[in-house]
């Protein structure tokens, strides 16, 4: 299947031309290369809560992306407040990809566990959180890699539930 992704990249410099996106590039091959996906949204916005919630909005609502991946403002900074967005327009959290991601960090560096990162459905959208380094998000996607084919057909409706 031909999975539509959108690719939203909260940064404060990032949003203001300061500091080039380079997470963003890793997530895009990723999505290509890897899941077979299509780009069909992509935004850098500011570490603001709001900004960060409407633009999850439109790519679930109006865009219907299959997949949503954030990249920064997961970690321990005051400004980082991506996981507290995505949850607000969260339906169901799915839990157990997030700390799949963070047990495959946590082999490399204990300070994984910093990552506040989450995974939430929005209608029939799978929106996950990641890390801002180019580095954590290639390792953190492919933690998730093999299960998030169907993840997203069971969010779609047409796959089967783990216990069927």
């Amino acid at each position: 299947m031909h999975w539509k992704v959108a690719l939203l990249s909260a940064s404060d410099k990032g949003s203001r031309g300061e500091r080039e996106d380079t997470s963003a590039q890793v997530i895009r091959e990723l999505v290509e290369e890897e899941l077979g996906g299509e780009i069909v949204d992509y935004r850098v916005v500011p570490d603001e809560q709001d900004e960060i919630r409407a633009a999850l909005i439109e790519m679930a609502d109006y865009f219907q992306a299959d997949l949503i991946l954030t990249t920064g403002g997961a970690g321990l900074g005051f400004r980082d407040v991506t996981p507290e967005a995505t949850l607000m327009v969260a339906e169901r959290t799915v839990p157990g990809m997030a700390e799949a991601m963070r047990a495959k960090a946590l082999q490399r560096t204990r300070r994984a566990m910093l990552f506040r990162g989450v995974c939430a459905i929005r209608g029939r959208t799978l929106i996950v959180n990641l890390p801002g380094d180019p580095k954590g998000v290639h390792e953190l996607f492919m933690a998730i890699l093999d299960v998030l084919p169907a993840a997203l057909l069971q969010v779609k409706g047409l796959g089967r539930d783990i216990d069927g």
